[in-house]
């Protein structure tokens, strides 16, 4: 009752899905349902069409269509809001795992804070330029619980303040009526990990939930709202004093 039969090895419209219709049919006489036929090649939209009139046909209105093949969020979208693809799930693979369009995570690890006292790395480019001390990331939220923005704020600072961009002091945001959460979580300690491991349904299930909080705006697929995170003046205070100290060596 799980089986996907994939249906376009030779041809699909003359052999796969013919075949398919056969084997559902026999699974049918001895208690059992196909679950599904797989597309994964040729023309998905047109093809889906076709298969759906030949399963509903033979009174296999059931049985799903499932499409594979280098799929992406932008290919998905145009098989079903423009091309009216009747397809029912989605086999995604080498464009999920291999994080397209991304498909490497630029990531350094910088030094902030050492035997109690504040590091801070200097760049010529300025978004380079670390903030200094141990901090937490706080997530900010609108009166109907959706994501508003984040703060990176002291480790020991009350959340409930006034946030700024890192750059630009003149734009900045009172958050101290917002509810708030600590996102920063300890997940090691002494080279092991201190929290549960979560399943693979607790994952998907609160992957889910978080997206819903994401407000529309930052979902789109051309010119998405650029999500704010502001930082604490304290850490901002800090930066630039250090700043300061170190230019005025040379």
């Amino acid at each position: 009752d799980k089986t996907i039969l994939l249906v376009d090895t030779y041809d699909t419209l003359k052999s796969g899905v013919p075949n398919a219709i056969k084997v559902a049919k026999e699974m049918e006489a001895k208690g059992h349902k196909l679950q599904g036929v797989r597309l994964d090649s040729g023309d998905l939209a047109y093809l889906s069409q076709e298969v759906r009139k030949m399963l509903d046909a033979e009174g296999l209105e059931y049985v799903q269509i499932v499409a594979s093949n280098q799929l992406n969020e932008r290919i998905l979208k145009s098989l079903l809001r423009e091309q009216d693809a009747k397809l029912d799930g989605f086999g995604v693979g080498t464009e999920l795992v291999t994080g397209q369009e991304d498909g490497a995570l630029g990531g350094v690890y910088k030094l902030v804070e050492s035997d109690g006292k504040a590091r801070l790395k200097i760049s010529e480019n300025v978004e380079k330029i670390s903030l200094p001390c141990q901090k937490k990331l706080v997530r900010y939220f609108d009166a109907d619980g959706k994501f508003y923005r984040d703060g990176i704020l002291l480790r020991e600072q009350d959340p409930k303040m006034t946030i700024y961009h890192p750059f630009h002091y003149y734009k900045n945001t009172d958050v101290s009526e917002l509810e708030y959460e600590v996102l920063t979580e300890q997940v090691m300690q002494s080279g092991k990990t201190c929290i549960q491991p979560k399943s693979l349904k607790e994952i998907k299930a609160y992957s889910m939930q978080r997206f819903e909080q994401l407000p529309e705006g930052h979902k789109r697929f051309i010119s998405p709202h650029i999500y704010k995170v502001g930082v604490a003046k304290e850490i901002l205070d800090i930066r630039d004093k250090m700043i300061t100290e170190v230019q005025g060596r040379f």
